[in-house]
């Protein structure tokens, strides 16, 4: 395993991590970990699901009720345009 060096933690924080720490009988950088572990699943329970273009847009239209031919005509146009597109270089931006 690897090691992690936080810096500049305040006294406030390491205090409670301590007494964290105690309460809980495991050493401080177990309840570090811990508390690191907690935080990252509370964080990526809060993650929106990302999902792709084609979902977007056909939500999109299925909020306007239009998700019918049209909207398959739509989509293949822009699937079409996409691999026209796909292995372009791109432009320099500078």
């Amino acid at each position: 395993m690897g090691d992690f060096l936080i810096r500049n933690i305040s006294e406030a924080m390491k205090r409670d991590i301590a007494e964290a720490a105690q309460r809980s009988g495991n050493s401080l950088s177990d309840e570090a970990k811990e508390l690191l572990r907690e935080a990252l699943q509370r964080k990526n329970a809060a993650k929106p699901e990302t999902g792709s273009a084609y979902a977007a847009i056909r939500a999109a239209f299925e909020r306007e009720d239009a998700v019918d031919d049209e909207f398959v005509a739509i989509m293949g146009e822009i699937e079409a345009a996409r691999k026209k597109d796909f292995g372009r270089p791109f432009e320099d931006l500078e």
